[in-house]
């Protein structure tokens, strides 16, 4: 993860890099462990200079394309961990910069929940992408 995102950083893009848990992990209470062994393996391994040049993005691979979807305050607490994860590893600073999106199931019923989250920097949306309708309703969220 870190050598492709670190690619992408060189070639002048902007890399999202995303990290989530599986449902087992989840059940397990282990999602504290898996975030923070994939963000230091992942974009914890870059420069400081180069992890600024990212976006980092919690999809929790249980709820991708399954339907399910993190409560607000699931994805809350998984966004305030991999901040404090960014702090640890670069610095306080770094950790306010980052952008963090939440990228699990984002729909238009669920996404006035999520952004109200204050830890919540904005959402990748995939599979509602696709139907205009459902996507418009989701940029156009209050």
């Amino acid at each position: 993860m870190a050598q492709k995102a670190k690619a992408a950083v060189d070639a002048g893009l902007t890399p999202i890099v995303c990290v989530g848990e599986l449902l087992a992990d989840r059940e397990a209470g282990k999602t504290e462990g898996v975030l923070s062994q994939q963000f230091i393996a992942g974009p914890g391994s870059l420069t400081p200079e180069e992890f600024s040049r990212i976006l980092l993005a919690y999809e929790p691979v249980w709820a991708i394309g399954t339907g399910k979807v993190a409560t607000p305050e699931i994805a809350a607490a998984a966004h305030r961990f991999l901040r404090q994860c960014v702090s640890d590893q670069f610095s306080a600073g770094h950790a306010s910069a980052v952008r963090i999106l939440y990228g699990g199931s984002v729909k238009p019923e669920n996404i006035q929940g999520l952004l109200a989250q204050e830890e919540l920097d904005g959402a990748l949306v995939g599979g509602a992408s696709l139907d205009a309708k459902s996507f418009a309703q989701i940029v156009n969220c209050p």
